[in-house]
């Protein structure tokens, strides 16, 4: 048994810009750890889980392999990078390396998307293959959306009983099922044989225009669009449908809801890494994860859905709501971080404020998803997450509300619904 994370490249993850500039995006905290442990920490319990694989087209970079070792060393499976030539879609990547992915004969590997964060109930996807299809089907990790946002995502109609899936179409234009791909997959080696026939036909069709990319072009495939499509109805791809948390991190404001996502999860699988009230303390409220080497007042209070990274200080009085302070930042007395992303060695100056708008999906609908918004809207800013970039200083006194700062600047007054260039 393998896993394969498709961690994308950067030019990928252009929505989660300006912080997707500093660090890799599938590296950014959430909840405290790397986006991407969350991953692996989940495949690593998986019993019998031999290897695990990063894929995608960052250039190998110091911190990816800093991170690649320590995650080794936590989590006690061989975690390996494999850098893809070029963006070769979900499905090109997989077999482009098929023979790193079967090599030591895995007769079963999971492939995840590093964009999800979820209770990754891998576990039961093996068991659910037991049951339900020979042990040569495909499994799909489905949840259920409301009608309208399931439009966003891909669809999968299965047979009520078997849980077959008959029909996938990805982003369909009307409805066509509330049961939407979460982006997390259980292969056998036999899905190879599919995807090299689209390879196939994507060669041929290539072959028939002559052009000069066409190989690189052959070579991209997308597991959705083309192989699902054409495996459904065909009795050997089936749906798990998962009741836990899901959602995709595709902007920076996502990033908040996944945080409070994994911190609620965190009181069930790591209570120690919740903050406690502690006497002489700073006040928590809900759930907090704070780096042991920050340093905080113990008059400031803090929470829900706080994480506060390493090295980070934090003055007499301060608020801290729905947000993450990244490593290095600074919050100076009294200030008011509500739903705000603080970039790394940020400063906030005195008795300042700074505030976004929540892009959380209805509290009402238990299917909601969260809506990844446009960034403008009818020739307006949308209203969402405020995001200081790295380095970014703010003066006393200013507030900055609903606003995008792009790393390296210093401001001077307040800003309100601006990308400060």
């Amino acid at each position: 048994l393998k896993a394969v994370i498709l961690i994308g490249g950067p030019q990928k993850g252009t929505r989660f810009r300006p912080l997707s500039f500093e660090v890799p995006k599938p590296l950014f905290p959430v909840a405290g750890v790397p986006m991407v442990q969350h991953h692996i920490e989940a495949c690593a319990k998986v019993p019998g889980m031999k290897e695990i694989l990063l894929m995608g087209f960052y250039q190998p970079n110091e911190a990816l392999s800093r991170f690649l070792v320590s995650a080794q060393q936590e989590f006690k499976v061989p975690i390996r990078y494999l850098q893809e030539y070029a963006a070769l879609g979900t499905g090109g990547g997989i077999y482009h390396f098929r023979d790193q992915i079967l090599s030591g004969g895995a007769e079963a590997f999971f492939v995840l998307n590093a964009d999800v964060c979820s209770e990754f109930p891998l576990q039961e996807m093996l068991e659910f293959r037991q049951q339900h299809g020979d042990m040569h089907s495909f499994v799909i990790l489905g949840t259920t959306a409301n009608r309208t946002q399931a439009l966003n995502y891909g669809c999968i109609v299965a047979n009520a009983g078997t849980q077959e899936v008959q029909h996938y179409v990805e982003k369909p234009s009307t409805f066509v099922s509330e049961i939407i791909n979460c982006g997390i997959y259980l292969f056998t080696p036999a899905i190879f044989q599919h995807i090299g026939e689209v390879f196939q036909r994507n060669q041929q069709e290539l072959t028939l225009e002559e052009s000069s990319n066409g190989w690189q072009r052959a070579e991209v495939i997308r597991l959705e669009q083309d192989v699902f499509t054409a495996l459904a109805g065909s009795g050997k791809l089936y749906v798990y449908k998962t009741d836990g948390f899901w959602s995709q991190i595709k902007s920076a404001g996502s990033a908040i809801y996944a945080s409070r996502l994994y911190l609620n999860q965190y009181s069930k699988s790591h209570p120690e890494r919740l903050a406690q009230n502690k006497p002489g303390g700073p006040v928590i409220r809900g759930n907090v994860y704070i780096h042991p080497t920050a340093s905080i007042d113990s008059t400031a209070v803090l929470g829900p859905n706080v994480s506060i990274g390493e090295g980070v200080t934090v003055g007499a009085g301060v608020r801290v709501r729905e947000s993450i302070v990244l490593h290095g930042a600074s919050l100076h007395d009294h200030t008011c971080v509500l739903n705000t992303i603080v970039g790394w060695d940020s400063t906030i100056g005195r008795w300042a404020r700074v505030e976004g708008t929540p892009s959380d999906p209805n509290p009402n609908d238990p299917y909601a998803k969260i809506d990844s918004e446009t960034l403008f809207r009818d020739g307006r800013l949308t209203p969402s997450i405020t995001i200081l970039g790295c380095s970014v200083t703010i003066p006393a006194e200013v507030v900055i509300l609903n606003s995008i700062v792009l790393p390296h600047k210093e401001l001077s007054r307040s800003y309100k619904n601006q990308i400060i260039l």
